[in-house]
């Protein structure tokens, strides 16, 4: 699993026009499933994201978690982080889940991130979305559960 984790002063996806979910100050996860995740690592996944200190303490430090600044988080789906750009021009996505295990570990690590966070928030899968968010930072971070030994 791959998530590309961005910090956020806020964000919002809108689909076809609508907004289908906001957040405040929080996380913007781009996600993207591999061929051999599993709901185990998604829930990993969410975990390590909900414990990561990197929100301002009352001295400027980097120190806190979301648990401690009442974080939000917006998750999108982002089956790209998979492209492998190795060969000629054009990427190859040989690595990602398929579509049908892909959008059961989003919807799952969604729902894991509901019981982590103050408001979880999320994209439709497979739709062609816009994602809108104020950097705050800018604070981006790529985890990668391979990396992680998950």
């Amino acid at each position: 699993m791959r998530i590309v984790l961005q910090r956020v002063s806020q964000a919002s996806v809108t689909v076809d026009g609508a907004v289908v979910g906001e957040i405040g100050p929080g996380f913007v996860a781009l996600l993207g499933a591999g061929e051999n995740d599993t709901r185990e690592i998604a829930a990993k996944m969410a975990e390590k994201i909900s414990k990561l200190r990197v929100f301002a303490d009352e001295n400027g430090k980097t120190n806190l978690s979301q648990a401690d600044v009442g974080g939000e988080i917006l998750v999108i789906s982002q089956f790209t982080l998979y492209a492998d750009c190795r060969k000629g021009n054009r990427p190859g996505f040989t690595g990602a889940g398929s579509p049908r295990q892909a959008c059961e570990l989003y919807e799952y690590f969604a729902d894991v991130c509901e019981g982590l966070f103050a408001r979880a928030a999320r994209g439709v899968f497979g739709a062609m979305m816009s994602v809108s968010l104020v950097n705050d930072g800018p604070f981006t971070v790529i985890l990668d559960s391979g990396d992680l030994g998950y």
